[in-house]
C-alpha cells in the first residue's frame, strides 16, 4: 500500500494550485520578454500542473415564489437561469428532437439547400470523407444560387473550427474548405480557433497528434436562416452513420438563432482566420492567440464573447418586462418552452454553463429524478460530489468499453477506454461505500458496430413521468468540458406535453440499449485495468 499512496501523494503535489501559481509568475518574468518577441510558453505549462476543480459556490435552492419571468409553474424551479443566462421564450411546437445520426445528416443537407441570408456552423472539426464532401458541395450549390437569385443575393456562410484539429494531416478541414474560399471569397468566413494555453516550447513539444488535448473549440451549433440544430456531434462521416449522439432541432426560432450566429462570430473574430492561399491571419487590432501575450488575448476575448451573452440576457429581460407589463396573455398557450444558452470557456475566464450545471444538480431534491449522460464517464470531482450528496435519484449513462471512440485505438489512446473503466469502478465503490447504490444507478451503453457520444441530462419532477428540462450540447461533464475547451449547450425548459414525451422517448431510447452497472461488472475478464493505466489515470483524466 505504502507505494501507491506515494505516487498519489506525488501526483497532488504536482497538481497543487500554489505551485501552478508560483510557476506561471516565474515563468512569465523570464519569458516575458520573449514572448512580445517570438511568443514562449514554459508559463503555458502551469494550466496543465494545475488542478482548478473549485469547490461550487454557496448557493441557496430556488424558492417556491415565482421565478424571474414573473409566471407560475415551472419558473418557480428554474427562473433562476435566467439571473446568468439569456432567457429565450418559443413554441415548444417550434423544437425536434433528432435520434439518430442520419436524421442529423439528412437535416444538415436540407437546411443548407434552403438557406437563403446564412449558414453558420460551428464544430471541433470537418472530415474529408466522402459525406463531408456532400455537405460541402450543398454549400457551394447554395452559394451559387444565391448569386444568381436576385431575391436572395446575400448568403453568408461562416465556418468556426478548431485550428489544431482542423489542420491535422495533409488533406484535412482547411483543405477541404479552400475550394470554395477561394470561388466565394466575398461571401465566405473560415475561422480556426487556437487555444492560448498552446504556445511556446508546448507548442513545439507537442506531437501533432495530441496537441488537441490542450484546448480546443468544441461548440457544436449548426445555423440556416433563423433554424439552429444544437448538438454534441461534429461533421465527420461517423457522426452521420454509426455514432450515437444527441441533437435538437430549433426551426423559425429567431432569436435563438440571431444570438449563436452572434456567438459563432465573437469566437470567429478572436481566432485566425483562413485565406484563400491557406494561410491563416488575425482580424486587425486583434491579440495573436499563441504569439501574443496570453492574458491580453484571453482578456480581449472574453470581452468580446461576454458581450453578446449579456446583451442577450439584458435584451431579453427588457422583452420580459415588457410582455409582463402588457395584457398578461402573450402567446402564453404558444410560447410555452424557454431556452436558456449555457457558454463554457474556463481558459477565456468564462464559466456560466459550470456555475448552472453545479447549481442545478446542487437543487436537485429526493422527490425529484436526473437521467445524465456522458460518452466519456469522467465527472468533475465538484460534479462527482454534488450527485453523491444530493437527494435526487440519478441515472448516469456512459459508454461501455466497446463503443467508446478510443476503443482499438493505436498506442496511448488505446489505454483510454480501459482508464474510463477504472475511473467507474472507483465510483461506483464509492457510491456503494457511502450508501447510494439505492440512488445513484450506474449505466453503460451497448450497440454492436456503433460508438457513443450522447451527452446531457434529463430532469424529472416529483410525481411526473415526462422530463421537463434537458440540457444537451457540447459539454461532457468531464474535466476537460470545464477547464480547457470552449463548449455551449442549451438549457430546455417545458411545459409542452408533447415536447416532453418526445423527450422522454429520446432518454428511453438510450437507456434501453445500456445494462446498470454491478460490482460483478468489474470482475469481468475484459474490464481489467494493467497498472499502468491506473497510474496515467489521472493525466487522461484532464486531457481526454
Amino acid at each position: 500500500m505504502a507505494a501507491p499512496m506515494s505516487w498519489r501523494r506525488l501526483v497532488l503535489s504536482v497538481y497543487s494550485p500554489a505551485m501552478a501559481g508560483a510557476f506561471a509568475r516565474v515563468s512569465d518574468r523570464l519569458f516575458r520578454v520573449r514572448d512580445r518577441r517570438r511568443g514562449s510558453s514554459v508559463l503555458l505549462l502551469a494550466p496543465l500542473l494545475a488542478e482548478t476543480d473549485t469547490a461550487p459556490r454557496r448557493v441557496s435552492r430556488p424558492s417556491g415564489s415565482a421565478g424571474a419571468q414573473g409566471t407560475d409553474g415551472l419558473c418557480a424551479h428554474f427562473g433562476w437561469m435566467a439571473e446568468q443566462a439569456p432567457a429565450f421564450r418559443v413554441p415548444g411546437t417550434h423544437i425536434q428532437i433528432l435520434t439518430s445520426p442520419d436524421q442529423f445528416y439528412q437535416a444538415m443537407k436540407a437546411h443548407i439547400k434552403t438557406a437563403q441570408k446564412r449558414v453558420v456552423m460551428a464544430s471541433l472539426y470537418l472530415g474529408t470523407g466522402r459525406m463531408e464532401q456532400e455537405l460541402v458541395d450543398c454549400i457551394e450549390e447554395a452559394l451559387e444560387r444565391s448569386k444568381e437569385n436576385a431575391h436572395a443575393p446575400g448568403l453568408k456562410v461562416s465556418i468556426l473550427l478548431d485550428y489544431t484539429r482542423g489542420s491535422r494531416g495533409q488533406i484535412n478541414s482547411r483543405t477541404m474548405l479552400l475550394p470554395l474560399l477561394q470561388r466565394f471569397t466575398s461571401q465566405m468566413r473560415v475561422s480556426l480557433y487556437h487555444t492560448p494555453d498552446l504556445r511556446g516550447l508546448l507548442r513545439l513539444l507537442v506531437p501533432e497528434r495530441f496537441n488537441e488535448t490542450i484546448g480546443v473549440q468544441h461548440i457544436k451549433v449548426y445555423l440556416f436562416d433563423d433554424s439552429v440544430i444544437i448538438s454534441g456531434a461534429n461533421l465527420s462521416d461517423s457522426y452521420f452513420t454509426n455514432r450515437q449522439d444527441r441533437y435538437v432541432l430549433l426551426e423559425n426560432c429567431s432569436e435563438v438563432a440571431d444570438f449563436f450566429s452572434d456567438l459563432v462570430e465573437a469566437v470567429g473574430d478572436v481566432s485566425l482566420q483562413l485565406r484563400p492561399d491557406d494561410s491563416v491571419t488575425t482580424l486587425e487590432g486583434l491579440v495573436h492567440p499563441y504569439k501574443g501575450n496570453r492574458q491580453a488575448f484571453s482578456a480581449a476575448a472574453r470581452k468580446r464573447i461576454m458581450a453578446v451573452v449579456n446583451a442577450a440576457r439584458v435584451r431579453q429581460q427588457l422583452l420580459q418586462s415588457e410582455d409582463s407589463g402588457g395584457s398578461g396573455d402573450v402567446s402564453e398557450g404558444e410560447e410555452d418552452t424557454w431556452v436558456f444558452p449555457l457558454v463554457q470557456m474556463k481558459p477565456l475566464g468564462i464559466q456560466l454553463d459550470e456555475q448552472v450545471t453545479q447549481r442545478l444538480l446542487m437543487s436537485a431534491s429526493s422527490d425529484s429524478a436526473v437521467f445524465l449522460t456522458s460518452g466519456y464517464f469522467n465527472l468533475t470531482r465538484t460534479y462527482m460530489r454534488l450527485v453523491l450528496g444530493a437527494g435526487a435519484n440519478y441515472r448516469i449513462l456512459t459508454a461501455s468499453p466497446e463503443v467508446n471512440g478510443f476503443f482499438g485505438a493505436k498506442g496511448v489512446a488505446g489505454a483510454i477506454p480501459a482508464a474510463y473503466t477504472h475511473i467507474a469502478r472507483q465510483f461506483y465503490q464509492q457510491v456503494c461505500r457511502l450508501g447510494q447504490h439505492e440512488r445513484v444507478h450506474l449505466h453503460e451503453y451497448r450497440r454492436p458496430q456503433w460508438t457513443f457520444h450522447a451527452k446531457g441530462l434529463w430532469y424529472y419532477l416529483q410525481g411526473q413521468h415526462q422530463p421537463c428540462l434537458t440540457l444537451i450540447g457540447s459539454p461532457n461533464f468531464g474535466y476537460r468540458s470545464v477547464h480547457r475547451d470552449l463548449e455551449a449547450q442549451i438549457a430546455i425548459v417545458t411545459e409542452n406535453e408533447e415536447l416532453q414525451r418526445r423527450l422522454q422517448e429520446e432518454q428511453e431510447m438510450l437507456y434501453r440499449r445500456s445494462t446498470e452497472v454491478s460490482s460483478s461488472t468489474f470482475k469481468q475478464s475484459d474490464r481489467h485495468v494493467k497498472l499502468w493505466v491506473k497510474l496515467v489515470t489521472p493525466l487522461i483524466k484532464n486531457f481526454f
